[in-house]
């Protein structure tokens, strides 16, 4: 069973790249991206959480959910970051020109 939700945690941070990425490619803003991926993490997390209970069936399962988001909310922060670093460098080379 444990085989499963980690399964479905890989699955929920993979789909949360690529819409991000996706986010990303649209509005070519990387903070957008990462809003984006925060966003998700709270819809992924709930929906984790729910599904943990219905599977397990124990009150419980919902830190499972709990888990899952706040492993998507830090894989947020690790992009947000990313992105500040990117403007921090484009904001040097620009000025050197």
């Amino acid at each position: 069973m444990s085989n499963f939700f980690l399964i479905l945690m890989g699955f929920f941070i993979i789909v949360a790249n690529i819409i991000g990425f996706i986010s990303y490619k649209e509005k070519k803003s990387l903070y957008f991206a990462a809003f984006t991926i925060l966003l998700l993490a709270v819809l992924f997390g709930a929906i984790g959480g729910v599904l943990a209970l219905f599977v397990i069936r124990d009150a419980f399962a919902i830190f499972y959910g709990m888990q899952l988001g706040y492993y998507l909310i830090i894989n947020s922060a690790i992009v947000f970051l990313i992105a500040i670093l990117a403007t921090v460098i484009k904001k040097f080379n620009n000025r050197k020109m």
